[in-house]
């Protein structure tokens, strides 16, 4: 298992994102939770994309942590698929539902993807995981949350994500 600071860059020459996330130099992270950061997606070619990066060092897989610190990121990772619900319900009414995937292929640090799906998507990719997108079609610049024509667009749903994280939070 690799550590935070040591750890190479990803292939596509993408940085360390926890490292980024506890220094604070990724724009992009929304809160800190119990058990991570949640961190809304450099891509938004499905809006409300959202990452949760566990904050403990040595975690690789679920497995890793002990049995309570599973359970709080379980916890924090339905917590924010609840504030995704929320929020993607009101932006868009071909919404249809939270995905949730713990992956670690690429990124070898444990984090779990939580991904609004909408009615709109491609017949072809939306039954099946995100991943049978293609990167360029998901990478492509349209979709880029900071640089691409609906950045404005994107930040207010990444505002409206926060606001229902820290309400649910707050209950």
């Amino acid at each position: 298992m690799g550590r935070h600071s040591s750890a190479p860059l990803l292939p596509d020459g993408e940085p360390d994102w926890l490292a980024e996330a506890r220094s604070g130099d990724n724009p992009l992270v929304m809160a800190k939770l119990d058990s991570g950061y949640v961190v809304f997606g450099d891509t938004q070619f499905l809006p409300g994309y959202c990452v949760l990066l566990s904050d403990v060092d040595e975690a690789n897989h679920l497995t890793d942590l002990p049995l309570a610190q599973q359970r709080q990121f379980l916890n924090d990772m339905a917590l924010l698929g609840q504030a995704i619900y929320n929020a993607c319900s009101g932006y868009d009414p071909s919404f249809r539902r939270v995905n949730y995937e713990i992956l670690g292929n690429l990124y070898e640090h444990l984090h779990a993807h939580v991904t609004a799906r909408y009615s709109w998507e491609p017949a072809e990719y939306r039954q099946g995981p995100v991943a049978r997108y293609p990167l360029e079609m998901r990478k492509a610049i349209e979709h880029d949350t900071i640089r691409s024509e609906r950045a404005e667009e994107f930040d207010t749903l990444r505002e409206a994500i926060g606001a229902e994280l820290n309400r649910l939070v707050s209950i």
